[in-house]
């Protein structure tokens, strides 16, 4: 039997080189993902001058280097297809992981008048709607990728949007931008004695062929 990897790999006269290791779909998706990453980067360029707490500042950079880093190893590795010239790094947020749980009141949003109406409150909103975004875009096209290189490059930058999420969403809710409404005890409790492990060893249903 032909092996269909075989088989795809000489549909187009020949061995397909790395650099052209790519499906059509993989092309589309990380063009997208690519695409949502400069524009991250623009983003928290044209932001930064108004930012006011140096904490918030301080996590905008750290950001911004760390997102600068990996879209160069993405765009190394999705041209050559080979691997990038460093493995992907692995980022590590400086913010604890305590949530202040509740509601207070505050005044409702709306949108700004004026550029000299953006707060810190805007920006890290910003941030976290970008890396969101990330997150989700390059989950989408590592499932999509056909590069084995760029599917793991993909793959390893996700639980870094998570990380970066994370601590901008412990900075929002600190400063009450961010507020986490919590259920009371009892339904609490219900909802995680919800469910309960397996016991033993699970009897297999035949094969009726």
């Amino acid at each position: 039997m032909t092996n269909q990897f075989e088989t795809s790999q000489h549909m187009h006269d020949g061995p397909v080189t790395p650099s052209m290791n790519h499906g059509g779909h993989e092309l589309f998706d990380v063009h997208e993902v690519l695409n949502a990453a400069v524009g991250a980067l623009n983003q928290s360029m044209l932001l930064r001058p108004h930012v006011k707490d140096p904490e918030l500042l301080d996590i905008l950079d750290r950001q911004y280097r760390f997102m600068l880093d990996e879209y160069n190893i993405t765009v190394e590795c999705f041209k050559s297809g080979k691997d990038p010239s460093h493995p992907t790094q692995r980022y590590q947020m400086q913010e604890n992981s305590d949530f202040v749980y509740g509601m207070k009141e505050k005044a409702p949003s709306k949108p700004i008048q004026s550029t000299a109406e953006i707060t810190d409150e805007i920006v890290s909103g910003f941030l976290l709607g970008a890396v969101k975004e990330g997150a989700t875009g390059k989950t989408a096209a590592s499932l999509e990728v056909c590069n084995p290189v760029v599917r793991r490059v993909l793959a390893d930058s996700i639980p870094n949007c998570i990380e970066m999420a994370y601590e901008l969403s412990i900075y929002q809710n600190k400063h009450h931008y961010y507020q986490v409404p919590q259920l009371n005890s009892q339904d609490m409790n219900m909802l995680l004695n919800s469910y309960a492990p397996s016991q033993g060893q699970p009897s297999m249903p035949k094969n009726l062929q």
